[in-house]
């Protein structure tokens, strides 16, 4: 729709102008920093940051009622940089000017409802938001979207120039990486950081594919993030994981999504995520947060948190039952199907507690819960979720396993109906299913395939048929007929077909 075909008083709002005043607190000491160079950690004690909009008021002085119509309305708009996760521009980024904003498409996933049978095998109502719908088929890509745009501006304003953009990744934030700064060439070029033979091959060939250095590293995750903390405090580069504030802000674009899709009404809403580095959480607490502070939601959603017992530290620290007494303490991770999630020391961790925290106080209850699975079971109910006509990959699996157990221990009501996400395309871990479908899991996985869940290709030869098509050598007159006929008989009966009368 064009400008003029929206009602009057909405126009003005439509097409956002560059404002608010962007800063970056420390979570350690307080202090606030300008967003005028890149900053991933507080210069004086080194804790993460988080970014907040000083003039935060501003937003809240609109009425709740017409940000609702604002982006309703901006919906409808054909502005490619309000396509994406920047329809929510205030909320996200509301210094970026739209000439910077990088749109590939990324946001407004679909959100797939159960159907009768999963849904009464569950025990409650649920949808999946297929985050694998993005460009680079996962989640990643909205907070890469902001950040990079972000860079975009920094670059178009002078402010820098020649950036090497680089990350450490369990496989979808390289992708994400890789993706957009390939778009954004030759000003900017990506570098990943892969821990070796701990990345799926589908996932390995999209930033090789985007024209990304590559570079495998021995050991895990945390590995690769220790050395991509060092290149980045010794070199000028720009960090793209999770430690940079900017992701955030785009990420929870996924809770302003889900609010609108339920048009702005989250009583009994459960929103369910896997835990890895523990940024897409962050980023859910934080969007919800600052929708009810602005009035567009008046409830805030419960939010489950789920790890695999694989890779569990989040979950270790909340069930420390004294919160005054807590402790984070890392955990050596072990082999996981939910592979991006195999993390031990999240980044976001103290960001974790710090909305957490925020939540609680906002909610006036507890609104947040972590809960451990086990390996078993994500996979079972991935593959189960998919034969219902989802494309979950494992971490969705994981997430629909983390609701199950929080519906068994009365976290989780009939009543309610939850949100869960499937963070990345089912076909970046098709391998785990092919292992699955084989029974070729190395014991440390700690799986023992379903006969139920197993499927394969059936090769169909009839006995009497004798002479077979081959590319370049096709069949004619009577042998392609009874290969034809041998072949379409012998499926028949396999699936026990009746003959038309």
């Amino acid at each position: 729709m064009r400008i003029d075909d929206f009602p009057e008083d909405i126009r003005p709002r439509l097409i956002p102008e560059p404002a608010g005043r962007m800063v970056y607190r420390c979570l350690g000491c307080r202090k606030e920093y300008g967003i005028g160079e890149l900053l991933y950690t507080c210069p004086e004690c080194r804790r993460v940051l988080l970014l907040y909009d000083a003039d935060f008021d501003r937003v809240k002085m609109t009425p709740g009622e017409t940000w609702r119509r604002i982006f309703d309305y901006r919906k409808m708009l054909n502005t490619p940089a309000l396509k994406g996760i920047f329809r929510y521009h205030e909320f996200i980024g509301p210094v970026i000017p739209l000439s910077a904003i990088i749109c590939l498409g990324e946001g407004h996933t679909p959100m797939v409802k159960a159907n009768a049978p999963l849904t009464e095998k569950v025990g409650i109502r649920f949808f999946f938001k297929n985050e694998g719908q993005n460009p680079s088929a996962s989640f990643k890509d909205r907070g890469m979207a902001c950040a990079l745009s972000y860079i975009h501006y920094l670059v178009q304003s002078g402010q820098i120039s020649e950036v090497l953009a680089v990350c450490a990744s369990t496989g979808d934030t390289s992708a994400a990486a890789a993706l957009y700064s390939a778009f954004l060439q030759p000003e900017i070029k990506s570098a990943v950081l892969l821990p070796h033979r701990k990345v799926t091959p589908q996932q390995l060939s999209q930033p090789l594919g985007s024209g990304a250095r590559v570079f495998e590293i021995p050991g895990v995750f945390d590995d690769c993030m220790k050395v991509v903390e060092a290149l980045a405090d010794r070199y000028n580069v720009a960090l793209l994981n999770s430690k940079n504030a900017w992701r955030i802000l785009g990420q929870e674009s996924y809770s302003y999504e889900i609010a609108q899709d339920f048009e702005y009404d989250l009583k009994n809403v459960v929103v369910v995520v896997p835990v890895g580095n523990a940024g897409n959480i962050t980023a859910v607490m934080s969007g919800f947060i600052k929708f009810f502070e602005a009035g567009l939601i008046t409830v805030l959603p419960k939010i489950i948190g789920v790890q695999s017992v694989h890779a569990d530290p989040v979950v270790r620290y909340y069930t420390q039952k004294d919160s005054a007494q807590r402790n984070f303490k890392p955990v050596i991770v072990q082999p996981s199907v939910a592979q991006a999630a195999m993390i031990g020391n999240p980044v976001s961790m103290p960001r974790v507690i710090e909305l957490e925290t925020a939540y609680r106080r906002l909610a006036r209850k507890q609104r947040v819960f972590f809960l451990s699975v086990t390996e078993q079971d994500i996979i079972d109910w991935q593959l189960i979720a998919n034969r219902h006509g989802h494309i979950a990959c494992t971490h969705g699996g994981e997430a629909l396993a983390g609701l199950v157990a929080a519906k068994e221990s009365g976290i989780v009501a009939d009543y309610e109906k939850a949100v869960i996400a499937s963070t990345a395309h089912a076909l970046k871990f098709s391998g785990f299913q092919e292992m699955y479908f084989q029974n070729s899991f190395p014991p440390e996985f700690e799986i023992q395939p379903d006969r139920r869940l197993i499927n394969a290709p059936a090769l169909i030869r009839p006995g009497d048929v004798h002479k077979y098509p081959a590319p370049g050598k096709p069949l004619h007159g009577g042998d392609i007929n009874r290969f034809v006929n041998g072949v379409s008989r012998e499926i028949a009966g396999l699936l026990k077909l009746k003959g038309k009368k």
